[in-house]
Order: structure tokens, then C-alpha cells, then sequence
């Protein structure tokens, strides 16, 4: 199974041909990055939001990410350089990152590609009003998302309202 790994990522990507959903967050954590796994802060709602959705039959541990590919889920970054927050990401590397993402989902063809922060969206397409949800635009032909970052540093959304919106994911 490819795993996308290379060695001068900081965190490897997670990520095989034709996907149900491929997740992209916006770039690792410096603890991601020290761990070689992806979400590995332990306030970050990832792991337990996608199985509250239902898109995993339990709880992963971050130390377990390359098994989202036995259900169908990959994981990558925008940015593959690691910080303490996002805030910290340049406008141009948010738009590099999404040019790169686009190669990456032409090679594996997921079905839907799920950005994980509306921010680090709207910074890396140009679109100052985009909004949560399913995107009229694909990239590469993948149906695009755009939800929560689960972060703890994201308050704006707790656990209950990140599974609910994942959960639309499934449909």
C-alpha cells in the first residue's frame, strides 16, 4: 500500500489510490511533525470526531493514522511545514500548498477531498467569502469540502457540532 511517504516531508502523507475521503489539514503541529503522525496533539478532536461520525468503527490513536486507509480515508497537509499555529503560514505558502494538493489528488483520485479549516480555504483558492460545506469547485475532479479544523485552539466548533458536520461526509 502506498503511503505517499517521502523522506524530506516532515510528516508523511496518508494517502493511496481512489479514496473515499481524503482529509487535508492545513499543516502539522510541531508535535505531528517530533511524533512522524498526523493530529498528534492530544487536545485535537480529529481522531474521536471521525469516529463520532461514523466514519471509523472506533476511536484511532494518532500512532494509528496510516489505518485510516483500511477504511477508506487518507490524510495530508496543505503545508508541510510544521509550527506552533497555523496563523504562522504565509498567504503564498497556503497557495503553493493547494496547487501541490491538486497534484496530489489527480495521481490518487480520491471522491472527496475535505479541507480541514475555512481560513487556510479561503487563503489558498482566493475566495475571501468561502463557506463551510460542499464547494461548487472540485479539485482535480475530487468533490470538495470544507469543514472545522478539529484543533483545540479552534473553539468555534466543540466536538458534537465536528461529527455532525463530518458525518455529511458519508452521504
Amino acid at each position: 500500500m502506498d503511503t505517499g511517504a517521502q523522506q524530506d516531508e516532515p510528516l508523511p502523507d496518508v494517502v493511496a489510490p481512489d479514496l473515499d475521503v481524503l482529509f487535508c489539514g492545513i499543516n502539522p503541529s510541531l508535535m505531528s511533525a517530533e511524533r512522524g503522525h498526523h493530529f498528534a496533539r492530544p487536545g485535537n478532536r480529529f481522531w474521536p470526531a471521525l469516529h463520532l461520525a461514523g466514519l471509523t468503527p472506533r476511536r484511532l490513536r494518532p500512532g494509528e493514522d496510516r489505518e485510516l486507509l483500511r477504511y477508506g480515508l487518507g490524510v495530508t497537509n496543505l503545508v508541510d511545514r510544521p509550527t506552533r499555529t497555523a496563523a504562522e503560514l504565509a498567504p503564498e505558502e497556503l497557495r503553493a500548498g493547494a496547487a501541490a494538493l491538486a497534484d496530489l489528488v489527480a495521481r490518487h483520485r480520491p471522491r472527496i477531498v475535505a479541507v480541514l479549516g475555512i481560513t487556510a480555504w479561503r487563503l489558498a483558492t482566493g475566495r475571501p467569502r468561502g463557506d463551510w460545506g460542499r464547494q461548487e469547485e472540485s479539485i482535480a475532479g475530487a468533490r470538495t469540502w470544507v469543514l472545522p479544523n478539529p484543533s483545540g485552539l479552534n473553539a468555534h466548533h466543540q466536538l458534537p457540532d465536528l461529527a455532525r458536520l463530518y458525518a455529511g461526509l458519508r452521504g
